[in-house]
C-alpha cells in the first residue's frame, strides 16, 4: 500500500488558536507553578525583578504573537539561572537544516542538510537584517542567567538556528524560514535561504570537518570503545549517561584484553542521564583498576556541552580518580540545581522543566570544572578533521 499527501499537514502549534484571556490564564499559572515547585527560585534573580518581568510581559501580552510568547516565557524561566529550568520547544519548533559552532569570535556553520552545501565553513555575518553580533545579544536573553558564558554561548548557538525562536526574538518576520548573510574564508558575502523542516522531519547531516573525527563518528547506543592501536590507547566516546552496562563490560574487556597504556573517556558531546550510572559503571571500574587509575593513564575529554550527568561524572572522575581533565571548561556550573522535573501549562501545552534539587560537586571559590590541560578547537584544525584534544593525548609519553 503507498501513502500520498494530498495537502499540508495540520500545523502541531495549538498555541496559535489561543484567545488573550488564555494567555493571561497561561501566565498567571506558568509562574506561579515555577516559583512554587522550585526549591530556590529566587537565589539568582530577586523576587521583584522576576515579579516585574512577569507583570512586563501580561502588558504585553494582547499584542504579541504565539512565538514571541514562547520567547517572554522562557526569558522568565531563565530568571531562575540553573541550566535545568527553561520552557522546552514544541514539536513543531521549525528547526533549520544549519548547526552553528563558534570558533573565537567566528559563528560558522559546521553542518547542513543536503542542497545547502554552498554554506558549509562560512561564517555568519547577519540573520536577516540584524547583525549577528546583535542577533546573539537578543538570543542571550533566553539563557540561564547563572550559568557560564561556554553554557550560554552553546544555547545561544542553538537559538539562532530555530525558526520559532528566531522569530520571537524578532529577527525573521515569520517562524518557516530564514535569510543567512553569509561571508567565505575569501571574505566573499552572499545570502542563503534556509527552510524549517518539517515536525519530526530527519535529514542527513553533511559536515564541515573532513574526515569526521573520531569524537563525531555516529555511534550505535550510548557509547562506545574503539582500541587506538598504534598509540596502544582506549579511546571511549560516552555520549550518555543512560545504557551504560554493555559499554562498561566493553570497556573492561579491551583493558583486559589489551592492555593499553591510556584510557580516554569523552564526554564533550554528552547530554546528561543519571550520574549514578556513570558512578557505577565508568568511574568506580576505572578508580579500582591500578593499572589505569595513575597519573598519564587516565583522560577525560570535556568541554561546554558536558553537561548535567556528564557534568557531575566529570566532577567524580576528578575527585576520585587521578584522571587528567583535557578540553574546554564545561559549560553547567557543577554547584547548582539539578534534578529536573516537568510541569504543562494548561491552553497552550507548553512543557515547563525546573530544576529539583541542590548538588554541589565542586569544592573551592571558583563555581566551574575547568579542564587540568586547556585545548581550544581552531576552525583550521577542525575543518580538516583533527580533534586538537585528542591529539594532545596520545601525544604524551
Amino acid at each position: 500500500m503507498e501513502l500520498h499527501r494530498v495537502g499540508n499537514a495540520v500545523p502541531l502549534d495549538r498555541q496559535a488558536g489561543l484567545t488573550t484571556a488564555q494567555w493571561h490564564e497561561d501566565l498567571t499559572f506558568f509562574a506561579t507553578q515555577l516559583t512554587s515547585l522550585h526549591p530556590d527560585a529566587f537565589a539568582n534573580t530577586p523576587k521583584a525583578k522576576f515579579d516585574a518581568a512577569v507583570a512586563e510581559l501580561d502588558g504585553k501580552l494582547d499584542h504579541l504573537n504565539p512565538d514571541e510568547i514562547y520567547v517572554g516565557l522562557d526569558r522568565i524561566a531563565n530568571l531562575i539561572g540553573d541550566g535545568h529550568t527553561y520552557v522546552d520547544f514544541p514539536p513543531d519548533s521549525a528547526n533549520l537544516p544549519l548547526d552553528i559552532m563558534r570558533f573565537g569570535a567566528d559563528s560558522r556553520i559546521d553542518m547542513v542538510a543536503p542542497g545547502y552545501e554552498r554554506a558549509l565553513g562560512t561564517r555568519i555575518v547577519a540573520i536577516q537584517d540584524t547583525p549577528l553580533a546583535s542577533a546573539r545579544e537578543l538570543a542571550a536573553t533566553a539563557t540561564p542567567v547563572a550559568e557560564t558564558t561556554g553554557l550560554r554561548d552553546r544555547r545561544i548557538d542553538a537559538h539562532l538556528t530555530i525558526g520559532m525562536m528566531l522569530h520571537g526574538l524578532g529577527i525573521t518576520p515569520s517562524r518557516d524560514s530564514a535569510r543567512y548573510l553569509l561571508a567565505d574564508d575569501d571574505g566573499k558575502q552572499f545570502t542563503m535561504d534556509f527552510k524549517a523542516l518539517a515536525p519530526g522531519e530527519r535529514t542527513k547531516w553533511i559536515h564541515a570537518a573532513s574526515p569526521l573525527p573520531l569524537a563525531e563518528q555516529p555511534l550505535d547506543g550510548s557509547a562506545a570503545c574503539t582500541y587506538l592501536r598504534p598509540a596502544n590507547t582506549l579511546y571511549c566516546n560516552v555520549r550518555t549517561i543512560l545504557q551504560l552496562e554493555k559499554p562498561s563490560q566493553q570497556m573492561l574487556e579491551l583493558i583486559h584484553l589489551e592492555h593499553p597504556a591510556k584510557v580516554v573517556i569523552d564526554l564533550r558531546q554528552n547530554g546528561g542521564g543519571d550520574y549514578n550510572l556513570g558512578l557505577q559503571y565508568l568511574v568506580r571500574p576505572l578508580a579500582e583498576d591500578k593499572s589505569i587509575n595513575r597519573k598519564g593513564h587516565l583522560f577525560i575529554l570535556i568541554g561546554p556541552d558536558s553537561f548535567s550527568a556528564a557534568m557531575s561524572n566529570a566532577a567524580q572522575f576528578r575527585t576520585m580518580t587521578r584522571a587528567t581533565l583535557v578540553g574546554e571548561p564545561i559549560g553547567e556550573r557543577p554547584n547548582t540545581y539539578q534534578e529536573p522535573r516537568e510541569f504543562t501549562i494548561p491552553n497552550s501545552r507548553l512543557v515547563v522543566r525546573y530544576s529539583t534539587r541542590f548538588y554541589r560537586f565542586a569544592t573551592g571559590p571558583e563555581n566551574i570544572i575547568a579542564p587540568d590541560k586547556q585545548v581550544v578547537p581552531s576552525w583550521t584544525d577542525y575543518k580538516a578533521g583533527r580533534d586538537d584534544a585528542l591529539e594532545w593525548i596520545l601525544e604524551q609519553k
